[in-house]
């Protein structure tokens, strides 16, 4: 909403409002303590009722002292000597003596004692007058966030007079959330204090398109209702819709039980009830004139409930022809609390609009979470299908080079407090240490069972164990933290609906850096040239003089490097325990299996769709996240009935050919 829009709105409301009566202008005083000793009384046993008259005094003198002095005696800090009335300041309350200090010069006066002076308490009441008051001096701050809270005392408190104060703030206003602000505050005062519809009208349409929650919250008071009965609709009445009991909106033993409050039908009795009734009227051995041997249907205690309500015995239990025929003879309807039809009719269709963008953005947050997940996906499970394609080698233990790089990360960080610094000695660092292992396991392990994928798996699952209790031996099994600078402790804010946090983003970037870096190494470089040749044709590629166990060393030791510098990104969010790797290790096969082992493009596919699938079935299912990895299970296995080779599949060794 621009400027000139919300200056007419409010030119509007105080055209058609009546004129508020400005306070007889006095001279000002000489000084703050001669004007509070002439009022003294007001000042010394303010209440709710008579506060608001020292209140314009002081707003009229216009003396600079104001400000501190309302602020002061808000938070109950104001003293009175009792010895000749003055008004002071402490400086340490808890002291004794006390200093007292001087309200209008802010010099020391001397010291007393605590019974020497009166600690003036205003109660609740006085200190939210006061608040009101602070506000026009706070809106006039140079400080941003003085003026921000100044509207949050306005939207918690909000008064007519508060209108112009806001007007001739959004004229001079530069801050762009402050602006923000107050365009929604401005109409929510409009529509709060305006006796007529123009006004509030243009002012809801004039939050058409805010999705703010505080333009929400404005709007729907405006729309809620409640439940109503009467013979039949009333005249002028703002109704919202008319419902029909047995509906979802009203069902039909609530309209009845609303009946029965009225006092216009009586209430049911149940089954219970009608046997507690027979069997404390039971008389010589029957009861309503029937014996109680025959009292074993449903049919005959009926007949003789019914004898004891015409005994006037018990009270009658309506038929369901009855309830019918009740509930017929009136009509259900909820009517608004707003009584203007025209304001509901605004409020609705601005709010049906809202709620359209509102959906939008929300779409919008859940692909960013989406593209998040895929993100970290992505970096758990490169490395193993560059293993996994190029080797054919199932890699267990992948998890655990994952977790070797998030404690690589946080002993960097214990050693090196800045956390920006160590952030950046980890990521190389943990790459060096996570490619070293992974050498280590390949040429002391990986090397000997090539072609045995069974025992390479047990072998590898193995060694994730052993990994694990090594460093629950070193660390402890407790949480450790690895903390992320400040520039990544917050989160990017769109909106009031779409946000993501900072690391969340710093993660997506990393991960587009390592696919570009990747393709790079793999598409212009000779090691890349080795790769794709050992992963084509090994033969053929060991006849060009190709050394096949060395490029299988170093493309075990690179996927696992990798995955180092990812468990120090996931780390940052994630908790860093020993057994963290096992939380990623089965969605970067996933990850693998459905985009195509060997291709970085594969990789990034499975990784979106998986983690999109994963949340929109969250988003679908939000109370249990652990069904969302269940369905994943199901849809890979589905997947790979069809697609066995994933989605973008390579030819050669890791194809099957």
């Amino acid at each position: 909403m621009t400027r000139t829009a919300l200056a007419a709105l409010v030119g509007v409301f105080l055209a058609l409002a009546a004129p508020l009566q400005a306070p007889a202008q006095s001279q000002p005083a000489a000084d703050l303590q001669t004007l509070l000793q002439d009022n003294a009384e007001l000042v010394a046993d303010a209440s709710r009722r008579t506060v608001q008259d020292i209140l314009d005094i002081l707003v009229d003198s216009q003396l600079p002292e104001v400000p501190q002095f309302l602020a002061t005696w808000q938070d109950r800090e104001l003293y009175q000597r009792n010895s000749d009335g003055l008004f002071v300041y402490v400086e340490d309350g808890d002291a004794d003596p006390l200093t007292l200090i001087d309200i209008s010069t802010g010099e020391v006066l001397g010291t007393a004692g605590s019974r020497d002076v009166t600690q003036l308490r205003p109660n609740r009441g006085v200190q939210g007058v006061i608040a009101a008051t602070r506000v026009q001096f706070q809106l006039a701050s140079d400080d941003p966030a003085r003026r921000m809270a100044a509207l949050d005392s306005i939207e918690s408190d909000p008064e007519e007079s508060h209108l112009a104060l806001l007007q001739g703030l959004l004229d001079t206003e530069t801050d762009p959330d402050l602006r923000a602000r107050i365009e929604v505050i401005l109409p929510a005062l409009v529509i709060a204090f305006s006796d007529e519809d123009a006004p509030r009208v243009a002012a809801i349409e004039s939050l058409s398109g805010n999705i703010s929650l505080s333009a929400r919250a404005t709007l729907n008071p405006l729309l809620a209702t409640r439940l109503e009965l009467a013979e039949a609709l009333p005249d002028g009445a703002n109704i919202a819709r008319e419902l029909e009991p047995g509906s979802d909106a009203l069902s039909r033993e609530d309209a009845y039980e609303m009946l029965v409050e009225e006092g216009l039908a009586p209430p049911r009795v149940s089954r219970s009830d009608i046997l507690s009734v027979l069997t404390a009227n039971i008389v010589d051995g029957t009861v309503g004139g029937i014996p109680v041997a025959e009292l074993n249907t449903e049919e005959a205690r009926d007949r003789a409930y019914a004898a004891l309500v015409a005994a006037d015995l018990a009270p009658p239990a309506p038929s369901e022809a009855d309830v019918t025929a009740s509930l017929g003879s009136v009509v259900f309807f909820e009517r608004y609390l707003e009584d203007s039809a025209a304001v509901t009719t605004a409020a609705r269709e601005t709010l049906d609009g809202i709620e359209t963008r509102v959906g939008f953005y929300r779409f919008l947050d859940l692909s960013l979470d989406g593209i998040s997940l895929a993100s970290i996906y992505f970096l758990a499970a490169i490395g193993l299908a560059i293993t996994f394609g190029v080797m054919g080698v199932i890699n267990m233990a992948h998890g655990e080079f994952i977790m070797i790089g998030a404690y690589t990360g946080f002993v960097v960080q214990s050693l090196v407090p800045n956390e920006t610094a160590s952030l950046a000695i980890a990521i190389p660092l943990a790459f060096v240490v996570t490619f070293m292992a992974g050498v280590a396991m390949e040429r002391l392990v990986i090397r000997w069972l090539y072609h045995r994928p069974l025992e390479t798996l047990l072998a590898t699952f193995g060694i994730s164990i052993a990994l694990q209790q090594i460093v629950r031996l070193v660390f402890g099994a407790l949480t450790q933290p690895l903390t992320p600078p400040d520039w990544l402790a917050g989160s990017v804010t769109l909106n009031d609906v779409v946000s993501i946090s900072s690391v969340r983003v710093a993660i997506f970037i990393l991960a587009a850096l390592f696919f570009v870096v990747l393709w790079l190494i793999l598409n212009r470089t000779r090691l890349g040239l080795e790769v794709r040749a050992v992963t084509q044709n090994p033969a053929m590629a060991a006849s060009m003089g190709i050394n096949p166990d060395r490029i299988n060393m170093l493309t075990f030791g690179l996927g696992s490097g990798i995955a180092g510098i990812a468990g120090v990104a996931i780390g940052l969010f994630a908790q860093v325990v020993p057994d963290m790797g096992t939380n990623y290790i089965v969605q970067s096969f996933m990850t693998v299996v459905v985009g195509g082992v060997g291709n970085i493009f594969g990789t990034l596919v499975g990784a979106s769709m998986i983690g999109g699938l994963q949340k929109a079935i969250e988003w679908l299912n939000p109370t249990n996240t652990l069904a969302a990895q269940t369905y994943m299970i199901l849809f890979v296995i589905l997947f790979i009935q069809f697609r066995p080779r994933g989605i973008i599949a390579l030819r050669g060794r890791a194809a099957g050919d």
